[in-house]
């Protein structure tokens, strides 16, 4: 395969501005180029690396940074996967060779050795096992969380606030409030996306409380993530539903085709539109989902439509692992139990196995040979050849090969 070429075809079509951005972002580490290129890591994904999991739905893009805090619909601070763009009915072990490939890969930004890499991926991948063996799907609050979690969700349940997120991400006050275009977060949008994205939000809220609910202050094109920069995302300052003087910013990102899907050759279900796929897979596999989110058509196309929240944060793992006490162990371990929670709460839908066998598959693979040992290699392979495609596009990079 043609890594580079294969990454240029992904990417046709995407704002270049943003696109020179992302491509800038994966050439730093192969960390942050995994994280731009889940549909190359899925297109080389070998089937026999996943046998003999049960099927279960999968974030499909699950990687360290995918866990993170936010407010679910009761009000709760939670802890949890946080991106399902790449949702699909998969093998149980995909989500767990692509979570284990990304730390083989991050371990370099962490200053990790080999050695203590692999006694982390394996803790993490024990974690997982016994989680999904036990049967029970648990969750993380405030009120359950320990360590780095706990601490986390602490800072962003009880200090930040709606007034906080504004006054970073915007100037001005009340109608004169404008958002902050500092290439960081958001770059410049046009008279004609501005508009375009206006009308569109005011149609869309015209039937809920006309005149007031979701009233457009301002539109700039988000720069945000990894793997989305480029796509045709907008963040919008609205007035009329909550926030600082009724204010709130809003996330509307398109809603593409999973990669995964057709790399584990599984029958998917039938859904209206992709961005109904992503919201319904997060609502399965997370305790409590982050409100609001909408799947909406906009132009023909389906997009995601969310608030943006003050409580939004990941852990700093580079931060935790060099901290003693075993902090960055404690935090790979919750993240093994949380996917395994998410399965767990998702089974028996939609051709996902049930939880007896997930169950079981946690039970069973240990010794010599086993479904765990087989998967842990499988991941650090799979990091290898990351690592190798990451070189090859940056001398692609450097040689000009990748003009936009």
């Amino acid at each position: 395969m043609d890594a580079v070429r294969a990454i240029l075809q992904y990417n046709a079509g995407r704002d270049p501005e943003r696109l020179a951005l992302k491509f800038a972002k994966m050439r730093r580490s192969p960390f942050l180029f995994l994280r731009g290129s889940a549909h190359l890591f899925h297109a080389r994904l070998k089937r026999s690396m996943l046998k003999p999991a049960p099927l279960a739905w999968c974030c499909g893009d699950l990687h360290l940074e995918n866990f993170g805090s936010y407010h679910g619909s009761n009000g709760l601070a939670y802890f949890d996967i946080n991106d399902f763009d790449e949702a699909a009915l998969a093998p149980a072990s995909a989500d767990l060779l692509h979570l284990l490939a990304s730390l083989w890969l991050a371990a370099d930004e962490m200053d990790l050795g080999p050695e203590d890499t692999g006694d982390l991926a394996r803790a993490l991948q024990e974690a997982y096992a016994d989680a999904l063996a036990g049967g029970k799907a648990f969750w993380l609050e405030r009120d359950t969380a320990d360590g780095p979690v706990k601490r986390l969700l602490d800072q962003v349940g009880e200090r930040r606030a709606q007034a906080d997120l504004l006054a970073r991400r915007c100037t001005g006050q009340g109608k004169r409030r404008r958002l902050r275009v500092d290439g960081r977060y958001a770059l410049p949008a046009s008279a004609e996306q501005i508009d375009s994205v206006t009308v569109f939000l005011a149609e869309l809220a015209g039937a809920a409380q006309p005149g007031r609910f979701h009233e457009v202050l301002d539109v700039a094109r988000r720069v945000a993530g990894t793997g989305s920069l480029g796509l045709d995302r907008y963040v919008v300052l609205v007035r009329g539903d909550g926030g600082a003087n009724g204010a709130q910013l809003l996330d509307l990102k398109p809603a593409l085709a999973s990669t995964l899907a057709p790399a584990v050759g599984v029958k998917q279900p039938r859904f209206k539109t992709e961005a109904e796929r992503q919201l319904a897979v997060q609502q399965r596999m997370q305790a409590i989902s982050m409100a609001p989110v909408h799947a909406v058509s906009w132009a023909g196309r389906p997009y995601v439509l969310r608030s943006l929240q003050p409580g939004e944060d990941r852990l700093d793992l580079a931060a935790l692992a060099r901290q003693r006490g075993g902090a960055l162990r404690r935090s790979l371990v919750t993240m093994g139990r949380l996917l395994a929670w998410a399965q767990l709460r998702a089974a028996g839908r939609q051709g996902s196995a049930n939880a007896d066998e997930l169950i079981d598959f946690g039970q069973r693979g240990r010794g010599p040979g086993k479904w765990r040992d087989r998967l842990l290699q499988a991941s650090y392979a799979a990091a290898r050849q990351v690592r190798e495609d990451a070189a090859l596009f940056n001398q692609a990079c450097d040689d000009g090969a990748l003009k936009l």
